[in-house]
Order: structure tokens, then sequence, then C-alpha cells
């Protein structure tokens, strides 16, 4: 038997078995336009060609209990990659799966019978207007006129219909937004990177996770979906954090104090020697800002 298929009787095989013992036991139901058996099979395509920041397949870089529980959280939440629904990304030798704002959206139409879902982006000279009501943001008309999408971006709402009809909104000023870009990895702020070339589609991808994730967060159900739901965010934070303590910890840490000549007040090596040769110096200094930022 070859190595892959090994890893997919070690990962793919367990996890079918145990969907299936938990459809069994009743405690998982799939709609019924969803086929886990699709689901799975999309998902192996995909991972045999996913690949880490150092271009190692992640069916190689990954523990195979971390591809297990990577599918096992896509398909307990009833989500397809061939959909766009979430992407498996590797952490060093951890393999997590992360829904993408269409997932979240599926997950929380299915767990909370949510009527739609739709966010709209506010623009400059835009009229907003909106009540306050126990906490909530009731009775939103937002009007716009022609044109105004040239304008400066100022802020994003959500609005889900709930499955008893009534309107659950989540509002964000762009400096909210703008703060939820900024815990992004993906340097927000770079000219080349998708907050700044599509900076619609990310307020409004940004204002509907939040909205979902309050909405799912106040659902009393405790089923193996919402179990999962959370699960699957928790382990992707986790995983981040680790692949980043140990990305610090493999750095030399250097000692200032030894490259500063104490008469001059200069610093001399490795600095003078990395300058000569056209590198760039990248210092790693030991303090507590060098921590995983959490």
């Amino acid at each position: 038997m070859s190595e892959l298929a090994l890893i997919k009787k070690d990962t793919v095989d367990i996890v079918a078995n145990k969907v299936k013992e938990f459809q069994e036991a009743g405690e998982l139901h799939f709609p019924a336009d969803y086929s886990p058996e699709n689901a799975m099979k999309s998902a192996w395509l995909t991972l045999q060609e996913t690949k880490d920041k150092n271009g190692k397949p992640a069916l190689q870089a990954c523990t195979k209990d971390s591809i297990a529980n990577s599918l096992l959280d896509m398909v307990v939440q009833g989500l397809n990659p061939a959909k766009k629904q979430g992407y498996f990304i590797p952490y060093g030798s951890t393999l997590s799966f992360q829904r993408s704002y269409f997932g979240t959206m599926a997950v929380t139409k299915r767990v909370t019978g949510a009527k739609s879902i739709d966010a709209q982006v506010i623009y400059e000279g835009d009229e907003v207007d909106y009540e306050m009501v126990n906490g909530r943001v009731c009775n939103l008309v937002h009007k716009q006129k022609f044109g105004s999408q040239n304008n400066k971006i100022i802020g994003a709402y959500c609005t889900i219909i709930e499955k008893d009809g009534s309107e659950f909104n989540e509002i964000m000023t762009i400096e909210e937004i703008e703060k939820s870009w900024g815990q992004s990895k993906m340097n927000p702020k770079s000219d080349s990177s998708t907050h700044k070339k599509f900076p619609q589609e990310m307020a409004k991808r940004t204002v509907i996770n939040r909205a979902c994730k309050k909405l799912m967060n106040t659902s009393d159900d405790n089923s193996l979906v919402m179990t999962h739901f959370q699960k699957s965010d928790e382990a992707s934070q986790d995983a981040e954090i680790q692949e980043e303590i140990e990305s610090n910890a493999n750095k030399e840490v250097l000692d200032m104090d030894d490259y500063v000549n104490k008469e001059k007040g200069e610093i001399t090596e490795p600095f003078e020697e990395q300058i000569e040769d056209g590198t760039e110096p990248e210092p790693v200094f030991e303090s507590e800002s060098n921590g995983p930022g959490f």
C-alpha cells in the first residue's frame, strides 16, 4: 500500500466511520443537499494539493491526528471545500480547517434557521438611521444615492432575518473594521493586499463574520455542529499561536550588549558585517513584545 493510501486509511476512512457512528446515534443530521461522502472526496483532493509555507505537502508536514480532526470539523459542520466554504491551512505540524464567510453563513443558517444573511457597505454621504432597543440595533434604514459607491467607505452592516422573521443587525464603523483587519497576518495595509484591492467585499466579510458569530453564540443549541463550530475556531487560533511560538523559538536571540562598543556607544557586529554583505539586519530582541500577541 502506498504512503498516500496509508494516510487516507488513517484519516479519511476513520473520519467516515466516526461520522457514520454520529448519524446512527442520532447525534448528527445533514441537510438533504449535503453529501458527507462527496465533501470528503473534495477535501481529499484539496489536501493532496495543499502545501505549507515551505512548499512541503500538508499530508507529509502535518500529523495524521490533526488531518483527521480538521476533516471531522469540516464534515460535522456540513461544509464542502469545493464550494469555497472553508480551507485547510497547515500551521507547522498541525492542519487546521478554517471556515470562509460563505461557510460561516451556511452553518449559521443551518443551526439558527436564519432565512437570509445580507451585508451592505456604508459610504460617505449615505443616510443611516436606527434605534437601539434592549441593546439591539433595530429599525435600521439605509438611504443611498446612485454614485455614492465611489465615495469613501465609512462603515458596513449585516442584517440577518431570523427564523421567526425578526431582524438581527450588526453595524460597524470603518475604524472597527480596520481594527479587526489589523489582527490579520495578511498585511492588510500593503498596497497589494486583498483588503486594499477589494475593501467593499472585505468590509462585508468582516461584518458578516461578526454578526453570524454573535447570533450563533446567543443560540442555546448544544448540538455537535455548534461544538465543532466553536472548536474549529479555537483549534485554528491555537495552531497559529503554537506555530508562531515555535517559529520564534528557532531564531537566535541576540544579546545586544555583546555588539555595542561601550566607549563609543556604537553598534559593531553583526550589523556592520551584514550591511557590507548587502543583507538586511534582522535582529531578534528578547522582550515581552516578542510573544505571540495574545
